[in-house]
């Protein structure tokens, strides 16, 4: 059974094609995958994660530049706000001058280009003549550049899902960023051992109609990238971005989603944002507040407060920090419109307010409504009629720097007039519940993208593609699908396509005599039990490689290895590399093996002979540490065991 479909959550049919229809939901992804290989990207550095003390740091200031347009690109100048000082922490045996931009980049990555192309073609993509690589801009640091080398590999392709097609936009190859570390006020840490290492973008046309749909996709496409045998597994190497919108509403994208039965409910309460959002643009609408009629007052309240109760506040003031006011003349309570679950259109300025301004230490601004939240009601309405605020008026307190208290004054009136457009463009994060968003940043835009004049561009010539045609990896439904007609298990060939030995297997499978479900549950269930119980112990020793393991069985079939003995012989390999499958017994040792086992059994009885042979049937092939055939001998034990108990019967129960 699909572990996906009609799946509640808080009563939530994440599948309601009727709701969602009516909401005119829709859903893209953009699935990030580091490739399995063993240089970066651009360069001839290792790949690999560090956690140690960096062997040295390096502190850098972002700037946006023009694009080939004469433009600057929003998100670069939203971040160039935040005023971020970027510190690097830099390790001797994994960076080099190229990802601090102190030299050229290196020829792109054979060995990557090929696996992006394999997916590329396992997505059905029509692939470009000539691979071109181009810049995007990354102000936010985590590319010490500025800007992600990147390059379209294929276009215009499709997966099959359910009765249509999902339409995949294109396949990217391009360099990861760094790790971020730390992020506070206006520093920003990094770890670069990531940096530039080779991964692929997947982007989906917002083909998904439902939340369910989006997660079912996005573990769709993840097993086909698994399938491939190209990419990194573990924790960090592949992260998804979903883009979602509804009827009336702009794209916003949930950024680096962590895992897959997250999409459902971060997309469904997306989209109900987006709704609220709508239904706010509405009612201020219905007030005439419009963005060429957006009435507002700012004030510098910071002497008014001198003898605030609100102890932050108090200190601020100490400390040279201001506090601002903002008045929106008509807005009244919509400040406290929900937007999501527990959050307000408050919410929504704060998180502006958070990330652009830097005032990261929450709650960082204050809604003077009457109710005394976060400072005395009698100071709220000092502040309000310092304003000229009416009743009908929204009052928003902000606070800290103040250069950080202007920037945050700016970012609420911008927030506010975004509203009157109805749902910003942006990037948001997922907050550790699941199901909630808060904002990231501004959308970024065609301007940040402009051609790479350090990277020559590669033909991708034909024998080339011949080449990688010749040992594409099959698509995993379609190896599904052929594991179970060899009479592979349905949860073994699930389990199988996605596989690492999945080709192994395949090589396997017509060359030689061992039934296929028994290659198979080696392959997959044995290796799985295998290695945990390594784990379990202790044992942190490397894994035999797909070769290895492919000779064992080859020898192990020529042999005739019995399953038994096949299941110890592959624990003896993993454990200590041996790979030397055991032979059966020969017929004169079985059958005194046998003759051995009913004789130290001649008085036990297990209420049926056919229970009795099994018994000792079970007994041989431990004391032969699995070579004795069990057919083999369960025929001459046949002939040994009397037909009737002996007498007297030792009590036994079955």
């Amino acid at each position: 059974m699909d572990p996906w479909r009609h799946t509640l959550i808080h009563g939530i049919d994440f599948d309601d094609a009727a709701f969602y229809g009516a909401l005119g939901f829709k859903c893209g992804l953009e699935i990030h995958q580091q490739l399995d290989t063993r240089k970066k990207l651009f360069c001839h550095c290792p790949v690999g994660y560090r956690n140690d003390a960096p062997d040295a740091v390096i502190l850098r200031h972002m700037r946006p530049t023009l694009s080939e347009m004469g433009t600057y690109d929003g998100t670069a100048l939203m971040e160039f706000k935040t005023h971020k000082q970027v510190i690097y922490h830099l390790y001797r045996d994994n960076v080099c001058t190229y990802e601090m931009d102190d030299t050229p980049p290196f020829p792109i990555n054979q060995e990557a280009l090929d696996d992006a192309i394999e997916i590329a073609l396992m997505l059905n993509c029509k692939l470009v003549d000539e691979v071109h690589i181009t810049r995007k801009q990354y102000l936010d640091g985590s590319i010490p550049t500025g800007f992600q080398r990147t390059a379209i590999i294929g276009v215009d392709g499709w997966i099959p899902y359910r009765d249509r097609r999902i339409e995949i936009q294109q396949l990217a190859l391009e360099e990861d960023a760094c790790r971020e570390v730390d992020d506070k006020r206006h520093t920003v840490v990094f770890r670069t051992d990531r940096l530039s290492t080779p991964l692929v973008e997947i982007v989906t046309k917002p083909d998904m109609r439902t939340p369910h749909e989006a997660a079912e996709v996005d573990g769709l496409l993840g097993r086909l990238l698994r399938a491939s045998g190209r990419v990194r597994r573990g924790l960090g190497s592949a992260r998804q971005d979903v883009n979602v919108s509804i009827t009336g509403s702009d794209r916003v994208e949930i950024k680096g989603v962590p895992r897959t039965p997250d999409i459902r409910a971060l997309t469904h309460y997306e989209a109900l944002r987006h709704k609220a959002l709508l239904e706010l643009r509405a009612e201020l609408a219905r007030r005439g507040i419009t963005p060429a009629n957006f009435p507002h007052r700012e004030r510098d309240v910071t002497g008014m407060m001198a003898k605030t109760r609100n102890e932050r506040l108090r200190k601020l003031r100490e400390a040279g920090g201001r506090l601002r006011a903002v008045l929106l003349a008509g807005w009244g309570d919509t400040l406290a419109w929900k937007t999501q679950p527990g959050l307000t259109f408050a919410d929504e300025l704060g998180g502006r307010v958070r990330v652009i301004a830097c005032l990261d230490e929450m709650p960082n601004l204050f809604v003077l409504d009457g109710r005394g939240t976060g400072v005395a009601v009698h100071e709220e309405a000092h502040v309000r009629k310092a304003l000229g605020a009416a009743a009908g008026d929204a009052v928003v307190l902000t606070f800290g720097p103040a250069e950080d208290a202007q920037t945050a004054v700016n970012e609420i009136l911008e927030r506010a007039r975004n509203a009157l457009a109805g749902v910003p463009q942006e990037t948001r994060q997922h907050l550790p519940d699941g199901c909630r968003t808060d904002f990231e940043r501004i959308l970024p835009g065609p301007d940040r993208m402009y051609p790479d004049t350090d990277s020559p561009p590669v033909p991708l010539a034909r024998d080339r593609l011949a080449a990688i045609v010749a040992q594409q990896a099959k698509r995993p439904w379609e190896r599904e699908e052929l594991y179970r007609a060899r009479g592979v298990p349905p949860s073994t060939a699930r389990q199988l396509a996605i596989h690492r030995h999945a080709r192994v297997f395949e090589r396997l499978l017509d060359h030689t005599p061992t039934p296929a479900c028994t290659t198979a549950v080696a392959l997959a269930d044995w290796d799985k039990a295998l290695r945990r119980n390594l784990r379990r112990e202790g044992k942190l020793l490397p894994l035999p490689a797909p070769e290895t393991l492919e000779t064992f069985l080859r020898l192990a079939a020529q042999r005739r290895t019995p399953c038994r003995a096949l299941r110890l012989g592959l624990a003896r390999l993993y454990e200590t590399g041996a790979a030397d499958p055991p032979p059966p017994l020969p017929d004169p040792e079985l059958q005194a093996l046998c003759e051995t086992v009913v004789r130290e059994s001649a008085t036990a009885w297990w209420r049926t002979r056919t229970k009795t042979v099994d018994h000792l049937l079970g007994l041989a092939v431990e004391r032969s540490a699995g070579r004795a055939e069990p057919a083999t001998a369960r025929r001459i034990l046949e002939r040994l065991v009397p037909p009737e108990p002996p007498a007297p019967v030792t009590a036994k129960s079955c």
